[in-house]
């Protein structure tokens, strides 16, 4: 087998939105992702099912693997001839220990790349309405460690960092808060000189702590303040107030899950990062087209016997389209009949492929369907209806009621539960760190609940888009809301309102 190759790529420091588009495209193509613990769950979302993952998670006084291990794994799997994803927190190069990881590769002439990421010292404070350089404030940024061995003094010449009058930040430095801050006095910074605590920035549990050299250390013991945090320090310090956006933002500082397939997450989830959320992806379905296709086939090669033709999800349009392909049907075939679609979702998939319904219900949902395509429907006219295997039943009761229709009720897809071992689910709710759980139909929380055993259900706060969304929610014990509509703009809009309701 030929030699693999190592990619070192920066994940940034933690907004999955500050991912590199070449670390995406890179982090796409891996076949082994070896990654530590200050890589942000949405990029973790990112890894692809069929990629190896390895995890050498590290922090202060708790390290998971010795760095020579981790350089020993990636030259084992790289010569194993497999694409090496080494996933590390802010840039592999600033902190990363990036350059020990390269100096065995090299020596072991195992061809590499880097991918410089997004670094906390300036994303960080940036998200808190601080830029590290201002021209009335200083020009200048420097960057330190703030991390020292236990028992030792700092070998950090803090005379010399005084003397620059630039920014300066730390990092790893927050348990020894009071040695920097202390030692930046001693040297001769004025102690009224504007600091800050900046805890885990650019994602849901960012907090900041403004205050002065002084008494910012008093500052952290009474208010606290949670790893990994950086602190800045200098008079750009007090734009902090007047410069701030990201709390202004509807849905900052709340983590929300999003359980739709993998195919139909992107809108949602980019609406829900524009609104400031922090959006953990983990699909809790999948759908797959059937293996077998003959009953669509023989629909198919036979579309003049319909009158009708009632679509219950985008996936149903997209399979039902991709497979009329597949079977070489003319898509003209279609001219003489008219489309049902259960809601707007599926609505916008046939307008993709240039149709418009001709049949919306007011309420999206399959008994609404079903009614009112029963109304618009003659007696002996011809239904097809292409859909889950594991569909609900509301449509086919519905139309059932009208004497003399005859339906052709065929399974085109089926859905599978979801389940991922990298971002424990179970944990993060019984933790409190993810606020609210979407879910756009009752087989997402069904997948949901079997990708969690074990969690108390009452812990979980539940966006549902309707009414069989919500009874299935119901079921588990989940405290549960209902959008108004079952419109991806309405479930956000129901977020937004949960968020601003858990305020007081």
């Amino acid at each position: 087998m030929s030699t693999g190759k190592v990619w070192l790529v920066g994940a940034g420091p933690g907004d999955v939105g500050l991912f590199t588009l070449k670390g995406m495209e890179t982090l796409q193509n891996a076949e082994v992702v070896v990654y530590d613990s200050l890589v942000g769950h949405g990029v973790l979302s990112k890894i692809p099912d069929t990629a190896r993952c390895i995890y050498v998670g590290k922090r202060a006084s708790n390290h998971t693997m010795p760095q020579e291990q981790i350089n020993q794994i990636l030259v084992e799997e790289a010569k194993k001839g497999y694409r090496v994803v080494r996933l590390k927190g802010g840039d592999p190069f600033l902190f990363g220990r990036g350059g020990e990881e390269l100096e065995l590769l090299a020596q072991e002439k195992i061809p590499y790349e880097v991918v410089p990421g997004v670094t906390s010292p300036i994303a960080v404070p940036a998200y808190n309405g601080i830029p590290v350089t201002h021209r009335d404030f200083t020009s200048s940024l420097h960057i330190i460690t703030g991390h020292k061995r236990q028992g030792q003094a700092y070998d950090i010449n803090f005379k010399a960092l005084v003397h620059t009058e630039g920014t300066l930040v730390f990092l790893m430095g927050v348990t020894a808060l009071g040695d920097i801050c202390g030692s930046l006095v001693k040297a001769g910074m004025d102690k009224d000189m504007p600091a800050a605590v900046l805890q885990k920035g650019t994602t849901a549990g960012q907090k900041r702590i403004v205050a002065t050299v002084s008494t910012l250390e008093e500052e952290v013991k009474r208010r606290g303040i949670e790893t990994p945090a950086i602190i800045v320090v200098g008079k750009v310090c007090a734009l902090a107030e007047e410069f701030a956006w990201y709390e202004k933002l509807p849905l900052a500082g709340w983590k929300v899950l999003v359980t739709r397939p993998r195919d139909l997450i992107s809108t949602m989830v980019s609406k829900l990062r524009l609104l400031g959320a922090e959006v953990l992806e983990l699909p809790a379905i999948r759908t797959e087209p059937l293996e077998q296709q003959e009953a669509l086939y023989d629909a198919l090669s036979q579309l003049e016997r319909y009158q009708w033709i009632a679509f219950t999800s985008p996936t149903g349009v997209k399979v039902f389209f991709e497979e009329m392909k597949k079977s070489g049907t003319d898509i003209r075939k279609l001219g003489g009949v008219k489309i049902a679609a259960i809601g707007n979702g599926t609505k916008k998939a046939l307008l993709e492929r240039g149709l418009y319904a001709d049949l919306v219900p007011e309420v999206f949902d399959g008994a609404s369907l079903g009614k009112a395509l029963r109304e618009a429907c003659r007696e002996g006219e011809h239904v097809l209806v292409p859909r889950a295997k594991i569909g609900n039943k509301e449509i086919l009761d519905e139309l059932s009621k009208k004497p003399g229709l005859k339906i052709s009720d065929i399974a085109t897809y089926d859905t599978f539960y979801e389940t991922q071992e990298i971002i424990d689910q179970r944990e993060e709710f019984e933790a409190g760190t993810i606020d609210c759980a979407v879910f756009t139909s009752a087989s997402t929380v069904r997948g949901f609940v079997e990708a969690t055993p074990g969690l108390d259900y009452t812990k979980v706060r539940a966006a549902c888009i309707g009414k069989q969304t919500k009874a299935a929610a119901d079921a588990y014990g989940m405290e549960t809301y209902m959008a108004e509509k079952a419109t991806i703009d309405s479930v956000l809009e129901l977020v937004i309102k949960l968020k601003k309701k858990n305020k007081f």
